[in-house]
């Protein structure tokens, strides 16, 4: 706050608080001349009298003054004048934020470092793990992990970059940054793009024109196979999805192989490390694990009641 604005402030507190004491102390006694009653009377003999507040009323008022110069000389409120305390909110969240993440790492230590696939066979650690996902994930992910077009479903056996619990845990903590590239103008016209769309769909054994798809086979292995193999079954390493199982993050009707193949994709999971930490996302990943591989859950010792 610059010190025009601070002392303007500062003069309106000042004006406002010497006024409240000088409008208390106008109305607060008689005058010489002024009239017993105001002249308002109901039911023929109740009268308004024109008297001053009790004493003890306007003391209480008086008591309310000082205590207002008294908060504003211990408290910042005042332009830029710090208080006397040197209180501020900031510290004070800064400190309630302190002892809280205090308290959470208190309960979240037992399950430091230790592998997802393990926690998902924890109740307790599930049960964190799941708040954790409520509040982070569920965004895109949905409340049930299930996903939506262009976000993943974490439920089933379909995993884009991997899903052993190190590759899944990394996910979480680092992130990914999936992109298809637009490959219309590499395929070179609109009948190739149809093609090699029509042979994607047959990857998967969706029933398609054959000849169509003859004639786009050719052109995938030349251009796609790169990324996703020359039998289309994808790469984790790069994060090129199976074309050939019935898994589609953006659908499978023609149109939108189409959209993808002529404009391409990008997808991003922002990296979790910094938001919610190791251990949190631990717990995040051993729920969506859980999820994923309930024959592995409740098989070890921790899933006992």
């Amino acid at each position: 706050m610059s010190t025009f604005w601070s002392l303007f402030v500062i003069l309106l507190v000042v004006l406002n608080v010497a006024g409240c004491a000088w409008l208390l102390w106008w109305t607060s006694k008689r005058r010489p001349g002024e009239p017993e009653t105001t002249g308002h009377v109901w039911d023929g003999d109740i009268r308004e009298y024109n008297k001053p507040l009790p004493r003890w009323w306007i003391n209480l008022f008086y008591l309310t003054i000082l205590f207002t110069i008294g908060y504003l000389v211990w408290y910042p409120g005042a332009g830029s004048f710090p208080g006397l305390s040197g209180w501020t909110s900031a510290r004070e969240h800064d400190a309630e934020r302190e002892a809280e993440e205090a308290k959470l790492a208190a309960a979240l230590e037992p399950f430091e470092g230790r592998p997802i696939d393990e926690l998902a066979r924890d109740p307790g650690a599930l049960a964190y793990g799941k708040a954790i996902f409520a509040a982070n994930c569920a965004t895109c992910h949905g409340s049930d992990a299930r996903g939506a077009r262009g976000f993943p479903n974490l439920t089933d056996a379909s995993w884009q970059w991997g899903g052993d619990p190190q590759t899944v845990l990394t996910t979480i903590l680092e992130g990914r940054q999936a992109a298809m590239p637009p490959m219309g103008a590499v395929l070179g016209s609109d009948q190739a793009v149809l093609e090699t769309a029509v042979y994607v769909q047959s990857l998967s054994g969706m029933k398609v024109d054959p000849a169509l798809a003859a004639a786009g086979k050719p052109r995938f292995q030349t251009v796609c196979a790169a990324c996703h193999g020359p039998d289309g079954k994808g790469n984790p390493a790069l994060g090129a999805p199976d074309l050939t199982d019935d898994v589609w993050l953006y659908g499978s009707d023609f149109d939108t192989i189409r959209t993808t193949i002529m404009q391409g994709r990008r997808g991003q999971m922002p990296a979790h490390r910094p938001l919610i930490g190791e251990t949190r996302a631990r717990l995040a990943g051993a729920w969506v694990w859980s999820l994923s591989h309930p024959e592995q859950v409740g098989a070890g010792p921790e899933a006992a009641p």
